[in-house]
């Protein structure tokens, strides 16, 4: 019989409970060591995570800085309004996604239910604005301009209304001082997506959810400064979610204000005189095309002629930049990118290019100088000139006989230019020069003087214009050779004719390609702020300055300003003697020349004008209208597309802008109390510490009708003399806002 013990276990029993003894000994030992690494040796560590992880961070949007003009008027800033806006996230949480709710939100607002949808879809590459193209988990504003009664009875009933808020915030204005629009130059906000946060998150100016970003216009291309920084609240908070403390606050920082050198004063006036222009060519036959003239488009650049400064730049046609603002409808939207809209978002003083007509001739100048053509030597200034069995006629007809290059800049004669213009391309080998035998003057002085690349004018997206030298030719003709070779035909109509010769030669310089460059036409293509820049050069020495807008960066509280300097970009590639050449010769455009007729009884002895028009045709349209203009202060450059002669179309606007900035009757008479910038403004506005601001002081009295403008937006609902009707409706729209925004302050605080 097998003894068993008093305790009832067999020595196998036994063995396993040590084994299992062992087993938890080993299990408590192993979760004791890792109970001593978490909490003694990694304990602080661990407990400053596990604070973090009980943190709630409440973030406040920083205020965006204000855009002033030259003198302290804003012409961007910021105001409270009532904006009711949706929660995406909550509304995808309701079994419908929302409809029901926005559909009611419809209702209150006076918006159809389809104009609510279309606010809070998202953008993609399949949907159509509008739609949200900032973050979706961002609340989505519908609308800004809500009255305390409508938040009133969104806030009163929430329990209708889940995923909405209906809260006063700042939002952006433009408020047009004295009717200056400034549309294209200003630019819009809109938000922020997500790809612009994740890209921007390592960098020294991360984005927020909230921000709105600046897209196009100065607000886009001083968006980091004008931002400001956000400010954020850390709070403590326990597993439920309760307050229960405060760790840390990084107060927001407002964004700095951006002075321009925009007289508000001048650009409405700019902006007025090229609508005007445009309204009395439309009124005008086109002996051509049996048409009156569609005058569909057109710009203005006013800068100062030593600094580069841009006093007022314009373009047409144009559009309220509030649209933009709490986001824009689908029916502004296609009016502003439709095809019938004329594309008003285009700023055409630095988008817009053609063919520059006669005003290139000052180019064409330089280079027959350079060439070793004398000034006062005599060249034949005939009706016509001819190359094989193609005839280059002068304008109307006209023959002066051997002239200078002075009298040929000041009569405009095509035929002197055409003559120039051969003798080299023949002196550089014709269409087939030998390799590194083409002198091309003519092509050189044009990139000398700054054509074919962008001028670096503080706005995105400027275009470069075009300079069609040899390597333009043989890069432009690689790219379109297949498709002249099989549209084009020997004995077909022009164009196909057209296309034939291209195909087989494109890539050339050829004869007639030389003789149209002279005077501007061909595939020759400049912009606006380009000829600014060239007349600008001419009306101070020589000197090409970058142009810009922004002046200075003044800090919220006005303690730091950082002063944007002038900065040269070159000189013209023509000596003095040259330069005094054609200084005399563009004064006499004004006198006795081509714009003489427009310019009768303009007090020439004290504020001496320069000029050079231009009329580029242009295949299938109507001819463009150029006028380039310099004083001993400004040069002014207008353009009009479709509008016929450079003086004829743009003559009148151009000189009432000048009788505006000195003060110019319309019988020739200086009445220096009406002039608007005599000589250009120097000073800065001052931002005081509490923000408002005190203008520098001017040389006059402003005229009357300015007044108002001088001391920032009037409160009263009128248009001010020239303002054109949308202008005008702008500013009464804003004076409306401000009214509702007061109020809604007082009910919902």
């Amino acid at each position: 019989m097998t003894n068993i013990p008093e305790t009832g276990r067999t020595p196998r029993v036994q063995i396993r409970l040590v084994v299992i003894q062992i087993l938890v000994l080993s299990l408590l030992g192993t979760l004791g060591g890792r109970l001593w690494y978490l909490q003694i040796r990694e304990g602080a560590e661990y407990a400053k995570e596990a604070s973090g992880n009980h943190v709630q961070q409440v973030v406040e949007p920083a205020v965006r800085g204000s855009i002033l003009d030259a003198r302290g008027v804003a012409i961007a800033d910021n105001e409270t309004r009532l904006v009711v806006s949706a929660s995406r996230t909550d509304l995808l949480k309701m079994r419908d996604d929302g409809k029901a709710v926005l559909t009611k939100l419809a209702g209150v607002l006076g918006m159809t239910p389809e104009d609510v949808l279309q606010k809070v879809r998202l953008c993609d590459a399949k949907t159509p604005q509008p739609c949200w193209n900032g973050s979706p988990y961002q609340p989505i504003p519908i609308t800004d301009e809500a009255t305390p009664k409508q938040a009133l009875q969104i806030r009163e009933r929430s329990e209708d209304f889940p995923g909405i808020t209906a809260e006063p915030e700042a939002v952006r204005r433009y408020p047009s001082p004295g009717g200056a629009n400034t549309s294209q130059v200003l630019g819009y906000l809109s938000p922020v997506t997500d790809d612009e946060i994740t890209k921007a998150q390592d960098t020294d100016s991360p984005y927020l959810r909230s921000d709105q970003v600046g897209r196009s216009g100065l607000e886009r291309q001083y968006d980091k400064m004008l931002r400001g920084k956000a400010g954020v609240t850390r709070y403590e908070v326990d597993n439920l979610g309760r307050v229960i403390g405060q760790a840390e606050a990084d107060a927001a920082e407002p964004g700095s204000a951006l002075v321009t050198s925009i007289d508000s004063r001048v650009q409405r006036v700019a902006e007025f005189e090229l609508n005007d222009a445009m309204k009395i060519a439309r009124q005008q036959f086109d002996k051509i095309t049996g048409e009156n003239y569609k005058a569909d488009s057109g710009a203005v650049v006013v800068m100062e002629a030593k600094t580069g400064r841009v006093v007022a730049m314009a373009s047409a046609p144009t559009y309220d930049p509030n649209v933009w603002v709490g986001g824009i409808s689908a029916k502004d939207y296609r009016q502003l990118t439709g095809k019938n809209s004329d594309y008003p978002l285009l700023n055409r003083a630095i988008q817009g290019q053609s063919a520059p007509g006669s005003t290139f001739k000052v180019v064409s100048t330089a280079a027959a100088v350079e060439a070793g053509y004398e000034w006062d030597g005599g060249y034949p200034c005939t009706s016509s000139y001819s190359v094989g069995g193609q005839v280059f006629k002068n304008f109307e007809g006209e023959s002066f006989g051997p002239i200078s290059l002075g009298r040929a800049l000041e009569v405009s004669c095509d035929t002197v230019f055409y003559g120039l213009a051969d003798r080299e391309w023949k002196r550089d080998g014709g269409i087939n020069p030998k390799k590194g035998e083409p002198k091309d003057y003519f092509y050189k002085a044009a990139h000398q003087f700054g054509l074919g690349k962008e001028t670096g004018v503080d706005l995105p997206n400027e275009v470069t214009g075009r300079v069609p030298d040899r390597q333009w030719k043989e890069s432009y003709w690689k790219a379109n050779k297949d498709g002249w070779c099989k549209t084009g035909k020997k004995g077909g109509s022009y164009v196909e004719k057209i296309a034939y010769e291209n195909c087989l030669e494109g890539n050339k310089m050829r004869e007639g390609d030389s003789i149209n460059y002279s005077i501007g036409q061909g595939d020759t293509l400049v912009t606006p702020i380009q000829e600014a820049v060239i007349y600008g050069a001419l009306a101070n020495g020589g000197t090409m300055y970058t142009p810009t807008i922004g002046k200075a960066i003044v800090s919220a509280d006005g303690k730091s300003v950082k002063e944007i300097k002038p900065k040269v970009q070159g000189k013209l590639p023509v000596n003095q003697a040259t330069i005094k050449g054609m200084d005399a010769a563009l004064e006499g455009v004004v006198t006795r020349g081509t714009a003489a007729w427009k310019f009768g009884g303009w007090p020439q002895d004290e504020i001496p004008l320069h000029a050079k028009t231009g009329t580029a045709e242009v295949y299938g349209k109507q001819t463009t209208s150029w006028l380039a203009t310099y004083s001993k202060d400004y040069t002014i450059v207008m353009t009009i597309a479709q509008a016929g002669t450079g003086s004829g179309a743009s003559g009148e606007a151009v000189r009432h802008i000048y009788n505006a900035l000195y003060g110019v009757s319309a019988d020739g008479t200086i009445n220096k109390k009406n002039a608007l910038l005599p000589t250009p403004q120097k000073g800065l506005p001052k931002v005081r510490t509490d923000g408002t601001i005190k203008s520098p002081k001017v040389a006059k009295d402003p005229a009357k009708e300015q007044r108002a403008s001088q001391e920032g937006p009037a409160e009263q609902d009128e248009q001010l003399p020239g303002a054109t009707t949308a202008t005008a409706t702008a500013t009464n729209r804003d004076t409306r806002r401000r009214r509702r925004a007061r109020g809604s302050r007082r009910m919902l605080t």
